[in-house]
């Protein structure tokens, strides 16, 4: 363990706060396991779907974007100025996806039954498609990550036999996360006339890939700057401005398809129709798309990092928006229509805050106690 990791102090109010957040996350937790998702939740036979997914699940795996994206930079393109943060990015990823994992096992009926994907297989079911990718890429994920434990146990055969196939890993580890990024869109194809067409469209799964790796990109970034100011870890600016473009070019991109589909789809009209959907549709664009592709055009904003940070911030903001919206107010109209409301209790928001809290302890755990921000 260098100076650097021994600075860190665990047991600061910041810790015990994150403590107290996931001390009430889990009694909601129990709640909900000792009563059902109907006395823990706002759910019913119309919204079937909630905060926990819309939030929690679509919103974790796109924030684990970054990981096989930089993991792609280093080990497929050789771009070693990214190897700094690679550690952190994949572990952010293998938090992600942890932060997924538990969010499904609280909102499925049946919760012990979640391993059945693994040995009961539906293979025309895209259900099912989602879950074996949240299988494998979780593993191999957790193959990415092992070397920082690896190297504190010093076992080093072991260690020698994960750089090997970490290649390989990776290699698969980019095709599963883009199968699993882009399937995530693909189960609300079946939703047809209940989506608005501000969102609807049988590319769904292409929108859901690329505003994934925008925020994969936004997410690295900010918790590279956030862990450098407090765990005292320094990063090359480069690197900041480098990931500061490729959320820029990704945005510009993504903004041209959502243009041609609104048009493509006869939906102009709709997004400016004051209703709830057209409002929300809005507020994904002008948050997560417009503001920040007009601070990243600007020269000067992308060597600030006090305005990359900005941007970051808007555009996780703007794709967690735009999960939410697919996921709930694209269905609003047609939910409202017969008689079906939704809205999240409090105990589907502490949950979601005790897995955010568990999420950053854990960060905090690696970066004291392992070499997150070194390679050996």
């Amino acid at each position: 363990m260098n100076q650097q990791t021994r600075s860190i102090r665990m047991w600061t109010p910041h810790t015990l706060a994150l403590f107290l957040l996931m001390a009430v996350g889990l009694g909601f937790m129990a709640y909900r396991m000792t009563y059902g998702l109907g006395a823990a939740t706002g759910l019913n036979d119309v919204y079937p779907w909630g905060f926990w997914l819309g939030f929690d699940v679509l919103g974790g795996v796109a924030m684990a974007a970054g990981g096989f994206v930089i993991a792609c930079a280093i080990y497929i393109f050789n771009w070693k100025k990214y190897k700094p943060i690679a550690r952190p990015a994949i572990l952010t990823a293998f938090l992600g996806y942890l932060m997924a994992v538990i969010a499904l096992f609280l909102d499925i009926g049946h919760p012990f039954r979640l391993w059945h994907p693994a040995v009961m297989w539906q293979v025309h079911s895209v259900m099912w498609v989602v879950a074996i990718h949240v299988i494998l890429y979780t593993t191999t994920l957790g193959i990415e990550s092992s070397p920082m434990l690896l190297e504190k146990m010093s076992w080093q055969r072991t260690l020698a036999l994960v750089k090997k196939i970490m290649v390989g890993a990776v290699v698969f580890g980019v095709m599963l996360s883009t199968l699993h990024q882009s399937s995530l869109g693909a189960v609300f194809l079946i939703s047809g006339a209940r989506m608005s067409r501000l969102w609807y469209s049988q590319f769904l799964p292409y929108m859901f890939l690329i505003s994934a790796v925008a925020m994969g990109l936004a997410m690295v970034s900010m918790e590279a700057m956030f862990s450098a100011r407090a765990f005292n870890h320094k990063v090359d600016r480069e690197v900041f401005i480098g990931l500061a473009v490729g959320v820029r070019n990704t945005l510009m991109v993504y903004l041209l398809l959502k243009i041609f589909f609104l048009v493509k789809n006869s939906s102009v009209a709709a997004a400016f129709d004051g209703s709830v959907a057209g409002n929300m549709y809005l507020a994904e664009m002008l948050i997560g798309v417009i503001i920040p592709l007009a601070l990243l055009l600007n020269g000067r904003c992308r060597r600030s990092l006090n305005r990359i940070l900005l941007v970051d911030v808007l555009v996780i903001g703007g794709v967690l928006i735009n999960r939410l919206n697919v996921s709930l107010f694209s269905m609003d109209a047609w939910s409202v229509a017969r008689g079906g409301g939704y809205f999240p209790t409090g105990s589907e928001l502490m949950v979601t805050l005790g897995v955010i809290a568990l999420g950053t302890f854990l960060f905090k755990l690696a970066a004291r106690y392992l070499p997150l921000f070194e390679e050996g």
